[in-house]
């Protein structure tokens, strides 16, 4: 399977969980920064990570470049979504940039794959947050990096 990662990182933290989710998903990296059309388009699964800063905002290079998500053609489009955030600091907003990329995604006509259970995290609210699950893999690098590998892992398993 043809995958392809695109995320936006500013501290390093989002870049190295792309990284560890392209070695176990034989898959490769694209920053947002320097990505294309091509790159959302030209893959059979796509997955598309960012951290959450604030209150809510997406990171400056998805902002930036988010006119390239909505250029590129996701109809019917296989994509996964992965984001970043604090839960201890910014619990009425965790992840809630995955949230924004998923209604970018759905309003597209791609097919979101891979939602997750919300137990296990410590939030009181999240955009990311539908029916009861994250529409992705919900991670905290600050407060819970030492469930990442396990997380990625099952969530991986789903994708396939």
């Amino acid at each position: 399977m043809n995958v392809t990662i695109i995320y936006g990182s500013d501290g390093g933290a989002t870049k190295s969980v792309a990284s560890r989710i392209a070695k176990k998903i034989q898959g490769k990296t694209v920053d947002i920064a320097r990505a294309s059309a091509a790159d959302f388009e030209d893959c059979d699964l796509l997955i598309l990570g960012a951290p959450t800063y604030g209150v809510g905002d997406l990171q400056c290079d998805w902002e930036a470049n988010f006119g390239t998500l909505t250029a590129a053609n996701l109809n019917g489009k296989k994509v996964a979504l992965f984001g970043t955030g604090d839960q201890v600091t910014y619990p009425e907003s965790f992840v809630d940039a995955m949230g924004t990329l998923y209604d970018q995604v759905v309003a597209q006509g791609g097919v979101v794959v891979g939602f997750t259970d919300t137990t296990g995290y410590e939030h009181s609210g999240s955009t990311a947050e539908r029916d009861g699950r994250f529409v992705g893999l919900a991670l905290d690098q600050d407060n819970q990096s030492s469930q990442t590998d396990k997380r990625i892992t099952a969530w991986i398993s789903q994708l396939a």
